[in-house]
């Protein structure tokens, strides 16, 4: 967003970064930018899910329910995303993403993204690239948790 929240803008951080700013004029067009509100529910466990978010301001949890317990599986900040999985392989959401204060999002659809993709190649093989990153670096983080635990 804007500086005075009036024009709605990607910043350039995150996957956005390498991207100059027609491109990210360009890209914000094929998205929408939502408040969220504290204790407002972005994405909802075992609900549909086919949309990417990019985190502009604020702080969301991701939290599962194992065992009937609910599980904080990470914290995410202004420039990070979620969602990325559904991009790829549309389904079911495996963690319900809340708002832990208030935040503004851009959620872009998967269709809306192959879009951006077809008349920006270029752009979008930068954002592909962050996802993939965000991804590996997210499952590498997983791994070292499981290898913890089975060391216990």
């Amino acid at each position: 967003m804007s500086a005075d929240f009036t024009t709605p803008e990607l910043p350039a951080q995150g996957i956005i970064q390498p991207l100059g700013d027609d491109d990210r004029m360009l890209l914000s067009s094929y998205g929408e930018f939502l408040p969220v509100q504290p204790m407002q529910k972005l994405i909802t466990e075992g609900e549909e899910q086919n949309s990417l978010y990019f985190v502009i301001s604020g702080n969301l949890h991701v939290m599962t329910t194992r065992s009937g317990r609910q599980v904080l599986l990470g914290r995410i900040g202004p420039g990070e995303t979620i969602g990325e999985v559904n991009i790829f392989h549309p389904g079911l959401a495996s963690a319900t993403v809340t708002a832990v204060e208030f935040s503004q999002v851009w959620r872009c659809d998967r269709q809306s993204l192959e879009d951006f993709m077809n008349v920006s190649p270029l752009p979008a093989s930068h954002i592909l690239i962050g996802i993939a990153s965000t991804l590996s670096k997210r499952l590498r983080e997983m791994n070292d948790k499981v290898a913890i635990v089975g060391h216990l």
